[in-house]
């Protein structure tokens, strides 16, 4: 049973809604072109000037849960939220509630040293300085993070560090300054989950390139900026590295588990946003004689497009209120599960708007093609769905393997079903 908004939680919608009516859904064509002109290694001026009318506002570090820098709300509560500012790709930096700085923010927060919150964690809350996550490999398969080559060796009081990094969300932001970085200190320690270790690194530290900026689906820079960078002998402080050696996997975890839901949850405000532009052009738009929206075929997905947002919904607002009563790891199938489902509803919903659109809809000039864009390499981040489907079946497997049941002829029987020959 999934609990009722609290009257807080409205109150800050209603303040959010407001603020993106007039701040944000107004300047998203500002921003796309800002991002265009000044590519994918610029500030944008339209983000510096929202900011601090966001932070005014009191619509500021939304995410952080349970915390006393942040708004303080549940998972679940933060959900009716992060869906709102999901509708646009503006909006989730504005707020300071962007990925990957939410999940670094909160990483600092539960594992870095009192020394890191004050040089790192402290200016990232204020948007000062933003962040990057350094952990897919171009020369292996990532989805198995234990294939992670990267290397952090020790030197006396320093770790030395040698990667290829790519998809390094953020890395090409010149407000970027400082990245969590997850390798190998201990390659040879049996347990493969322990090889692992996340460490701080300065993006100032030399030895670090960010060689590249890498387009999603041929867009640079909005909303991620993901980039290639090479680390080459990059030497930083023993003390910068996060909850000890071996620990990376388990940092890892406690990092993903919220931020699977934050992408879930702003893809479905992502979705619910395309589906009314798709109602919108099927009226305005006539073929045959009659309305785009009087066409059995249009009506049958918009149906379908409403059943698929409003079941994700329900499933991630789920999994959140779980992670909030009973933790992380005892959600950790609900989470499997959203991350499967929304982002492959957000594909088809868009998919099917695209269809409605037309031409227009494969390229810039609606949204829905960035809308693809993003659903579909969501598939892929934070664990691609092949990865998370096989967690789920192994978890269901388990939980049926633990049933003391007599057996499927007994069964059989059992059910009233004639015996087999």
């Amino acid at each position: 049973m999934i609990p009722e908004k609290s009257a807080r939680v409205t109150e800050l919608e209603t303040r959010l809604k407001a603020f993106m009516a007039e701040h944000i859904y107004p300047n998203e064509a500002r921003l796309f072109r800002e991002a265009e002109e000044l590519g994918p290694f610029a500030t944008y001026p339209v983000m510096e000037e929202l900011k601090p009318k966001a932070r005014t506002a009191g619509l500021w570090n939304l995410f952080l849960p349970d915390s006393d820098k942040g708004a303080g709300l549940s998972n679940l509560e933060y959900g009716h939220l992060c869906e709102i500012m999901g509708r646009s790709l503006l909006a989730p930096e504005v707020f300071n509630c962007n990925a990957p700085d939410t999940g670094n923010m909160e990483v600092i927060e539960r594992y870095g040293r009192e020394e890191d919150k004050e040089r790192w964690l402290k200016p990232l809350l204020a948007g000062e300085i933003r962040s990057c996550f350094a952990m897919t490999e171009p020369a292996v398969a990532s989805s198995d993070a234990t294939n992670i080559q990267a290397e952090i060796t020790r030197d006396g009081d320093d770790y030395v560090i040698n990667a290829h990094k790519w998809y390094t969300t953020g890395a090409s932001n010149p407000a970027t300054k400082i990245c969590i970085f997850m390798g190998k200190t201990d390659p040879g320690n049996p347990d493969r989950h322990k090889q692992q270790s996340m460490i701080l690194v300065p993006m100032d530290t030399p030895g670090i390139t960010v060689t590249r900026s890498l387009p999603v689906f041929g867009y640079y820079g909005v909303p991620d900026r993901a980039s290639e960078v090479v680390f080459e002998n990059v030497r930083v402080p023993a003390e910068n590295i996060l909850l000890g050696e071996g620990r990376g996997f388990e940092i890892a975890q406690g990092r993903l588990g919220p931020g699977r839901i934050h992408h879930c949850m702003r893809l479905i405000g992502l979705a619910e946003r395309t589906l009314e532009d798709m109602i919108d052009r099927a009226l305005q738009r006539v073929a045959f004689g009659k309305s785009v929206a009087d066409q059995g075929v249009t009506r049958e997905r918009i149906a379908e497009a409403r059943i698929m947002i409003d079941q994700c919904r329900l499933l991630t607002l789920h999994a959140a209120h779980k992670m909030d009563t009973v933790g992380n790891k005892e959600a950790r199938a609900e989470i499997a599960m959203i991350k499967i489902a929304v982002p492959n509803m957000a594909c088809q919903v868009t998919d099917w708007a695209i269809q409605v659109f037309g031409g227009g809809g494969t390229g810039n000039d609606f949204g829905t093609a960035m809308s693809y864009a993003i659903a579909r390499v969501l598939r892929l981040a934070d664990g691609p769905d092949e990865v998370h489907r096989d967690q789920l079946a192994r978890m269901e497997i388990k939980k049926r393997k633990g049933i003391n049941h007599p057996g499927w002829t007994r069964m059989e029987t059992k059910r009233g079903l004639p015996p087999q020959s």
